[in-house]
């Protein structure tokens, strides 16, 4: 057992109030939370937080984590050119072995950035889960399938095999995007929605010609086409969702879909801004993603919150659209729920300890006037001080507690971008 006492804990079970708590994990889990007992237990550690922040990790609900291969190697270049012209030329020479160290280097980015689970599409999965287990670190996985498969049939064994591989990971039903997937595909993917009953995520609306692309070929927006096929029969959502219908926006309503917003992926590739004021309004479900780093090109949790909320205040003129705490919630309880992490949404008893603290004895976080918006407006990962996932320290005061050495990790990326590009 981890003792968690002396400090600020976030629970999100009464919005971003901050109590005055104790708060003890037990394996992978959260076993109590409350004031201090005179009945403690003998504990594996006790960790003195010194008034910090305990709180629920980030959940980084879109990205492609082997994608730090291509960090900074393709940048300031439109979205077709940059997929067609680099992006897809160099995932071909990607393999497995490199995937599984560049998808450990994507783990510790995340964990510096306080996030505990990451909702991941990308190729060589098994590579991938692979790296996740080694780690320590969550992971749900999205059906990326499309035209560039040679069996698309592959989707439904993965689906029914990430479920059941291990208890970090998971699996969700999807493919990549409309503009990439043949309608006899985009069909298929919607008989397994409907056999297996399950939610469906897929890149969408992320710029003007995708929408317009769309229409063309099928007379409807890619919302409006999932919708059709059925696909969102029951629940899921979309990755980006920049240009959005009205008619779009009424689905996502209806459904009870969720917006996976990415706000530094979106603004690097100019692709827009998400009317995220008005997916609040409707009351329509918001996570948030980075994206991988090959278009953000940092993995960093703090960034995107900053700019989801300055975004939108911007978009609409109006400075007090998207509050700080709103956007707090969606980085945290909006991402597990999108992801079906239920039990990783909060802080109380049976919840995973999926647990970040932020060092508040920083200069960015003082004066401590409000605490939960300074750590959307002011934090950064200078202020994570530890990363627990499924009760274990993965992070804690800038060192890695992964099964691997991080120079080790660093020199083999090194190597697998001599294979890629020479």
């Amino acid at each position: 057992m981890i003792r968690f006492h002396n400090g600020k804990v976030l629970t999100f079970e009464h919005g971003a109030e901050i109590a005055e708590c104790e708060v003890w994990t037990d394996g992978g889990e959260i076993c109590y939370v409350g004031p201090k007992r005179d009945d403690d237990p003998d504990f594996e550690r006790e960790i003195d937080l010194k008034g910090d922040l305990l709180m629920p990790g980030f959940k980084n609900a879109h990205t492609h984590s082997g994608m730090t291969f291509l960090r900074s190697l393709a940048d300031d270049m439109p979205l077709d050119k940059w997929l067609s012209e680099q992006v897809w030329p160099h995932e071909a020479r990607l393999s497995p072995d490199g995937l599984y160290v560049m998808t450990y280097l994507a783990v510790m980015e995340y964990l510096t950035s306080g996030i505990t689970a990451c909702f991941d599409m990308y190729f060589h999965n098994d590579a991938f889960v692979k790296a996740c287990v080694d780690s320590g670190f969550r992971a749900v996985l999205c059906g990326d399938m499309n035209n560039f498969d040679r069996d698309y049939h592959e989707l439904e064994a993965k689906f029914l095999r990430y479920n059941s591989t291990h208890e970090l990971i998971s699996y969700h039903m999807g493919f990549h995007a409309e503009y990439t997937t043949s309608i006899e595909r985009m069909e298929y993917v919607a008989s397994l929605v409907e056999k297996y009953k399950t939610p469906m995520f897929v890149h969408s609306s992320e710029t003007k010609g995708e929408v317009l692309g769309c229409v063309e070929r099928y007379g409807v927006t890619p919302t409006a086409l999932f919708e059709k096929l059925g696909m969102y029969n029951y629940g899921g959502g979309g990755f980006h969702c920049v240009h959005m219908s009205e008619e779009d926006i009424e689905i996502f309503k209806k459904r009870g879909l969720w917006v996976v917003l990415n706000p530094s992926s979106n603004l690097k590739l100019a692709s827009g801004i998400a009317p995220t004021a008005r997916f609040l309004k409707e009351g329509i479900g918001i996570a948030i993603g980075t994206d991988g780093a090959g278009s953000n090109n940092a993995l960093d949790m703090f960034r995107e919150m900053y700019l989801v909320t300055a975004l939108a205040k911007y978009r609409e003129n109006d400075a007090s659209a998207v509050d700080a705490n709103e956007v707090l919630k969606m980085a945290c309880v909006g991402g597990a729920r999108a992801m079906g992490l239920h039990d990783c949404d909060g802080i109380s008893v049976g919840k995973r300890a999926d647990l970040v603290v932020i060092n508040l004895r920083r200069p960015n976080m003082r004066p401590i006037n409000n605490i939960t918006k300074n750590v959307v407006y002011s934090g950064s990962k200078e202020n994570v001080r530890l990363t627990m996932v499924n009760g274990k320290i993965l992070y804690e005061n800038g060192e890695f507690y992964i099964g691997e050495d991080a120079e080790k990790i660093y020199a083999e990326a090194d190597k697998v971008m001599e294979t890629i590009i020479g």
